[in-house]
């Protein structure tokens, strides 16, 4: 009997399970260590505390984007679920340095600066409320954190990873002016993203 060629998605499959994990976290770390030495080599611009923040804002949405496709991608087929994590904790990992360079780089750590700052710019407290959604998920990012929670328990405290991506994008649409289509493209992902979850979340339910 002749045996029907692999399709599409399954040979994207057995391509990914060759992937080692470990290789995702090595090509997730590359964006910062070329931020690092453009910094330090004077290739940022301009304003380099500027294109540090916008390019870790940046980069830590679009990994968190990548991570929230993971599972949609499951109904087509498509089993990347082992790399869910590492794109999840490097999300995190440059939405906080974001965080951290806004607060050392460019507010100096002086408070009365960055309470001015939150008073002139209110889209940073969207940025701040996205981060704090994500500390819960970083924390519990492990084995042991869902053998502890439970399975169910776990995947509904980590439902917060949509607060962030929604509250993300809508961040950087409020921080660049003039309604350019880079962050609209982005908040539209996110909500497609969130469209194609819509009847897994009815189904977590049951």
């Amino acid at each position: 009997m002749q045996l029907s060629a692999p399709s599409l998605t399954e040979r994207a499959n057995a391509l990914a399970r060759r992937v080692p994990t470990g290789l995702v976290w090595v090509a997730a770390v590359l964006p910062f260590v070329w931020l690092v030495w453009a910094a330090a080599t004077g290739g940022l611009g301009a304003d380099p505390v500027k294109a540090i923040e916008l390019k870790l804002g940046l980069w830590g949405l679009q990994f968190l984007l990548a991570s929230l496709c993971i599972t949609p991608l499951r109904l087509i087929g498509l089993n990347l679920i082992r790399f869910r994590r590492a794109l999840g904790v490097m999300a995190f990992f440059y939405i906080a340095m974001h965080f951290l360079a806004w607060v050392v780089l460019d507010m100096g750590l002086r408070g009365d600066e960055i309470l001015r700052d939150l008073y002139k710019r209110p889209y940073i407290i969207l940025g701040m409320i996205g981060l704090l959604a994500m500390i819960p998920l970083a924390l519990t990012s492990t084995n042991a954190a869902i053998r502890r929670l439970g399975p169910l328990a776990w995947r509904r405290l980590h439902r917060l990873a949509y607060v962030a991506a929604v509250v993300g994008a809508a961040h950087f649409v409020v921080l660049v002016k003039g309604w350019p289509s880079e962050p609209l493209l982005y908040a539209a992902a996110v909500a497609a993203v969130l469209a194609l979850r819509l009847p897994l979340f009815r189904g977590s339910g049951r």
